[in-house]
């Protein structure tokens, strides 16, 4: 199982991704497009990192806008694993 972060491990790791929050014990963003169509085209392209690295995050969509949200249920809360895919969902579409 995947190590939790101390607080200050998250701080610092927050600190790089400027798009993304703290929720309680889950880190978020969200990403608005011009339409559907552009979200459900974001959505995909999450698929093949998510799968790669055997960690998939909550997807919520809702017409022009997806909320992304990664925490290590398995953990109980966020590790290594959660920013190394939130650094690559960063730098798509």
């Amino acid at each position: 199982m995947a190590l939790l972060l101390s607080d200050p491990e998250i701080t610092s790791q927050l600190a790089t991704l400027p798009d993304w929050t703290l929720v309680g014990k889950e880190i978020q963003s969200v990403r608005k497009f011009k339409d559907f169509v552009e979200a459900i085209g974001f959505v995909n392209q999450v698929v093949d990192p998510a799968e790669a690295a055997g960690h998939h995050p909550d997807l919520a969509i809702s017409w022009n806008k997806v909320t992304i949200t990664l925490s290590t249920h398995d953990a109980g809360g966020l590790t290594q694993k959660d920013f190394d895919l939130a650094k690559i969902i960063s730098g798509l579409g």
